[in-house]
């Protein structure tokens, strides 16, 4: 085992630097050669394990390159064959899907695709609170008696087995197009699309809901040509909606490689085009003044869409993207940014308690905590918070007359929704279902240590094999001086960034802090030069609040190991690099 990156065993936030895999020294130099671009390219392209012969195709993803032919998964073309019937004899189809991003952007995908052909069809997102997660007979039979003939899940339905049994008695064919992981059984479906199906050998496992939905338009489109349905009508095209497979596939953090690297990479550059009415209004209403990138999907329209489900209406994220009227879409999008506002009041409320709850747990290995009065639409976020905060899986619960709505998160290595599935086979869960790193479930109040002691000893194995230090990971050292906007732009090319593509991080080696100022509220501006007298900008958000914002304050004049990310900042039309600082240590 190597030591720490740069020395620093511990930082001004508490944790070790280490630096990323390095990949082959022998490559990165082939690469940078062959590319010309700088040797710091290379070694990022190395650490991705991208061969020479690979790297075009790995800078310039193309669905060409990277579709696959969406047949290959059980039950697709059955899916597409019965929304053929559908659209072909005017039955109603109705979309049942979750209220997250992944299932608003699924949503509406599809209803804007089944429009097009001249389909009949509806959406419908349950209420958060009133109906909780996933299909619900009586959501399902109220379709029915409204004229649906099919209903096609996205988002959820897999492990939805009494709703959709009693769907089929009603006379509904259900299609699930779904990612969560699937059971032994699956329910009684006319269809399940699932990557996760056990008995599925498709490699395409870490597609978000939206990409399978994506596959399923590609699927139907392929079957309504076949049929002769564009003959006397226009195709649409499906390339035209990737901005919202873009949207789904950041949010719901699966891995940004392969396929999924491909749909985000062509989707940013739909998203530019500003085509859909209500990611425009949205982008307007969040004062996105830049070319939209993943770290702009994942932070500031993705809440914004959240935020209907979490503390507004269910509905109000799948409405707004797949509305065409541009004045509309501004009043929804202006709702959702005050919904926003307001769920971020919540969210600090239920922390604070949250976190105090945890910090009496904090020796188990999986932290469950929970509560009569915690609002049941932040606990995913307050989840997510904790566990970052503790390192380690955290489910956080909202409880009311003894019931309790809970939502995991949990950290890389530890799979939590095969944890709760079994939880609930186990008999301690009403229901629950999840994936590797998310998982909801509802619970007796009176089980919810007998539930913490059952997960704690099902993640016994992979969680001790996790590093319990939290640490930060590095793909290089920088001089303040070599971060210009050229090079900037090299490393953009490596990405979209996100799950499974980190965004690069680099060190700025014992960096003279020259300046450093307080910025709104808990934001810290800051000069950064180095030996050379070479000069960087930089700005850690929200530092005041972790000690790193003091930091960089009592150390004008002095000298810091400052790490960060780079961007481009072209504010008031100047273009210039700037490092997001996230962390410093002393040299």
């Amino acid at each position: 085992m190597t030591g720490p990156f740069l020395g620093v065993e511990r930082s001004v936030t508490g944790r070790r630097w280490r630096a990323r895999h390095s990949g082959d020294d022998r490559l990165a130099l082939q690469l940078s050669q062959r590319l010309g671009v700088p040797e710091l390219i290379g070694r990022l392209l190395a650490a991705r394990q991208v061969d020479a012969d690979a790297a075009d195709r790995f800078l310039k993803p193309t669905l060409r390159d990277w579709l696959p032919d969406p047949s290959h998964f059980i039950d697709m073309e059955r899916a597409a064959d019965r929304l053929v019937r559908a659209i072909r004899g005017g039955e109603l189809v109705a979309i049942f899907g979750d209220y997250d991003v992944d299932g608003a952007t699924s949503s509406a995908l599809l209803h804007r695709h089944l429009a097009a052909v001249g389909g009949r069809v509806r959406v419908y997102i349950p209420d958060r609170m009133a109906e909780g997660y996933g299909p619900n007979a009586p959501a399902l039979r109220k379709l029915k008696a409204e004229g649906a003939t099919v209903a096609v899940t996205v988002d959820c339905g897999t492990t939805a087995f009494d709703a959709l049994s009693e769907a089929k008695a009603a006379g509904l064919d259900v299609l699930v197009i779904d990612h969560h992981t699937a059971e032994p059984s699956l329910p009684e479906a006319f269809a399940v699309v699932n990557p996760n199906r056990l008995d599925e050998s498709s490699p395409h496992r870490t597609l978000a809901a939206v990409g399978v939905t994506f596959l399923l338009v590609v699927a139907l489109n392929r079957a309504l040509r076949k049929a002769g349905w564009f003959s006397t009508r226009p195709e649409p095209d499906p390339l035209a909606w990737l901005d919202l497979v873009a949207l789904g596939t950041v949010c719901d953090v699966v891995p940004l490689v392969g396929v999924n690297r491909a749909l985000v990479a062509q989707g940013l550059k739909v998203l530019r085009r500003r085509g859909n009415a209500g990611l425009a209004a949205l982008a307007d209403v969040a004062r996105m003044q830049t070319e939209p990138e993943a770290y702009h999907l994942g932070y500031l329209l993705g809440p914004r869409v959240n935020a209907g489900g979490r503390v507004g209406r269910s509905d109000l994220g799948a409405r707004l993207l797949a509305l065409d009227d541009a004045g509309e879409a501004k009043a929804i999008a202006v709702e959702l940014d005050r919904f926003n506002a307001e769920r971020q009041a919540i969210e600090a409320q239920v922390l604070e308690k949250a976190m105090a709850r945890a910090a009496e747990l904090s020796d188990a290995p999986v932290l469950v905590v929970g509560s009569e009065g915690w609002h049941a639409g932040v606990i995913g976020i307050v989840a997510s918070r904790l566990k970052d905060h503790f390192n380690r899986p955290v489910c956080v619960v909202s409880v009311e007359q003894g019931i309790g709505k809970g939502s995991g998160r949990s950290i890389h290595g530890a799979a939590l929704g095969p944890a709760v599935i079994a939880a609930r086979q186990a008999g301690l869960l009403i229901n629950g279902g999840g994936h590797a790193m998310a998982a909801g479930f509802t619970v007796s109040a009176d089980r919810l240590a007998e539930l913490a002691q059952f997960l704690g000893e099902h993640m016994k194995a992979e969680l001790s094999a996790i590093d319990p230090v939290q640490s930060l990971g590095f793909d290089g050292a920088l001089a303040p001086g070599a971060a210009t906007p050229e090079l900037v732009e090299m490393v953009q090319s490596v990405g979209p960034f996100g799950a499974g593509n980190a965004e690069p991080r680099f060190a700025l080696a014992s960096a003279k802090v020259v300046k450093a100022d307080v910025v709104g509220e808990k934001h810290v501006s800051c000069v950064l030069a180095g030996a050379d007298g070479g000069r960087v900008r930089g700005v850690a958000f929200r530092s005041l609040e972790n000690g790193l914002g003091t930091a960089l304050l009592q150390a004008r004049g002095a000298a810091l190991h400052i790490a960060g990310k780079l961007r481009l900042d072209t504010w008031n039309g100047r273009r210039q690099a700037q490092l997001h600082v996230e962390d410093a240590a002393p040299v």
